[in-house]
């Protein structure tokens, strides 16, 4: 029997699983911003604010790791 032989690169698979923590991260974000402002709407200014510094952590989070991705390869 032959071995089975695998062409490529693992980088894009870790930018992958990459991706999915990603896509998580931002939704747990949004979910936890859209009930804040349900259960208290006056606040919504303050909980805005710290919802799009803690996207734009997870977004640059995952453009580094597309960068990686290609610069280790």
């Amino acid at each position: 029997m032959l071995p089975l032989v695998i062409n490529g690169s693992m980088n894009l698979v870790g930018y992958g699983i990459a991706v999915i923590g990603s896509g998580i991260g931002v939704g747990l974000i949004f979910m936890a911003l859209i009930n804040g402002t349900a259960r208290q709407p006056e606040a919504r200014s303050a909980m805005f604010s710290s919802a799009m510094i803690g996207f734009a952590v997870v977004e640059a989070l995952a453009i580094l790791g597309f960068v990686l991705a290609f610069v280790v390869n």
